[in-house]
């Protein structure tokens, strides 16, 4: 496993800290953005493929490269998540190195109205291709096997350690021995970089936690809210940088009261009652839902039914975009969040 055989290396030769200092740039880097629209329109690199949109020949032209595969980039062009992906993690040269030489990039516009044809032969418009795989935010990374198999979904921006654990967890056929979060977890178990405790804040509801919400367990869905649960864990960089900032904003404040907020350690035992009332531990919880970044945050309707998530770097305007199609329930109304995003700078909903 070359990810965990570098970090082992890098134990070696120069001890834990230099690891985690290096781990720890990359979450810094990863959240030092605005992420606003971008006023200009974004332009991909002029070594993604050329493609029409044909996934299968696609996938052909990078076997016959000697390629294991294909990635197929779901981004937009006013997205400051995909310029971070861009110039952050494939502004490495290692990295843009290692990708070319495993993969072929075909970049989707998940607003675009090009035809897009899948593995099975169905054509759909981008913005409808992008709908059917869930890629409710950008950038959103599909790994595609040489078989066509969907190997890895990597849903949003990851900081640039993770995005490398991603490409060689894929390019090496790890998937076809364990799950990217177990594989993930183990490279990550050396790293020793922020608070032992979990961060807290004002809005989080106190144990014991029966989230339930099933309608035997609630008599009136009219005075249940929403509900978001925060999985996190202790020593986590990117959990200690969300709490110090953005979850510190009195826009976020204000919207998070209008929600059940729970936190979660993923690596305790803490009881839970889920929202489908089953009884679990935090730990088992987290693996049941294949999180794969901290912190992550599980959205859910008043029924207990799972409406949105955000495993990836998120930042103020995403977050708050979010509560709001949270909150106002336009998940009754819309597919996806970002078909309600559209519409939403369009001018076309609220």
């Amino acid at each position: 496993m070359r990810i965990l055989l570098t970090f082992i290396l890098v134990l070696a030769t120069h001890g834990y800290t230099v690891m985690a200092q290096a781990a720890e740039q990359d979450s810094n880097e990863a959240f030092a953005f605005d992420d606003q629209p971008l006023k200009d329109d974004l332009s991909l690199p002029d070594w993604f493929s050329l493609s029409f949109l044909d996934l299968q020949d696609s996938l052909d032209d990078a076997l016959k490269e000697g390629k294991k595969g294909i990635i197929v980039y779901f981004g937009r062009k006013d997205c400051a998540y995909c310029k971070s992906l861009l110039e952050v993690n494939w502004g490495d040269p290692a990295i843009v190195k290692f990708t070319q030489k495993n993969f072929n990039v075909i970049a989707i516009d998940v607003r675009g109205d090009r035809r897009v044809t899948d593995f099975n032969g169905t054509s759909w418009s981008e913005k409808n291709f992008a709908s059917l795989k869930h890629t409710n935010f950008t950038p959103s990374l599909l790994f595609y096997n040489a078989k066509g198999q969907l190997a890895l979904k990597l849903p949003g921006y990851r900081p640039k350690y993770q995005f490398r654990a991603a490409l060689e967890y894929v390019a090496d056929a790890h998937y076809k021995k364990e799950p990217f979060r177990q594989y993930l977890n183990r490279a990550e178990a050396a790293l020793s970089f922020g608070s032992e405790e979990l961060n807290e804040h004002d809005s989080f509801i106190s144990p014991p936690y029966n989230l339930d919400r099933r309608r035997s367990a609630v008599k009136s869905k009219s005075n249940v809210k929403p509900l978001v649960v925060f999985f996190e864990h202790p020593r986590c960089h990117a959990c200690d940088i969300l709490h110090g900032d953005t979850l510190n904003q009195p826009q976020v404040i204000k919207q998070l009261n209008e929600l059940d907020v729970v936190q979660l350690n993923t690596m305790a035992d803490t009881p839970v009652v889920t929202p489908a009332g089953r009884e679990m531990t935090s730990r088992e919880w987290a693996e049941d839902l294949n999180i794969t970044f901290a912190p992550s945050l599980i959205f859910f309707d008043e029924s207990g039914k799972e409406v949105l998530r955000v495993e990836s770097v998120i930042r103020l305007y995403r977050l708050n975009n979010v509560l709001r199609y949270i909150i106002g329930k336009k998940y009754n109304d819309y597919p996806t969040f970002q078909s309600w995003l559209h519409d939403m700078r369009k001018g076309l909903t609220q």
